[in-house]
């Protein structure tokens, strides 16, 4: 025992851990609770304001000015860095990625002016019928094109 200090009873000690569990799992419920209400309606409204700003503050405007194939480029690379973590089953790369090919995806759609809007539009066009049809359907019109 440290000079000084008196020893904390077992029982006493359990009930301070528990507290100190509980104080970390509220701690990461909060940080959960503010990430979860950021959306990707969010980030598509972040991209277009930071699309507006100065090359010399916005990642965004640098990789708009650069053109929509560098863009398209590095939504390419984000793609296979994502693809890349899940075949090493890295969830946590995974999660960085796939946040990352989001974020480029949304970049190339406001360098073509297409809204998510439009994206998801066309997705509820699709879910109205089963995928397997669906692909079956365009490679149908693919054909006769």
């Amino acid at each position: 025992m440290e000079p000084g200090r008196k020893d904390v009873p077992l029982k006493e000690r359990a009930t301070e851990g528990r507290a100190t569990e509980r104080l970390a799992s509220e701690s990461l419920a909060t940080e959960r609770l503010a990430t979860e209400s950021f959306t990707i309606r969010d980030l598509e409204r972040r991209v277009q304001a930071r699309a507006s700003e100065s090359a010399a503050v916005s990642y965004t405007r640098k990789l708009l000015d650069r053109g929509v194939d560098h863009c398209a480029k590095k939504l390419g690379e984000e793609a296979v860095e994502a693809a890349i973590a899940a075949v090493a089953e890295d969830r946590q790369a995974l999660v960085r990625e796939a946040a990352d090919v989001l974020y480029h995806l949304l970049v190339v759609l406001h360098a073509r002016g297409i809204s998510l809007d439009e994206v998801e539009a066309e997705l509820g066009a699709r879910s109205r019928q089963s995928g397997l049809d669906e692909k079956a359907a365009r490679k149908k019109t693919e054909k006769s094109g």
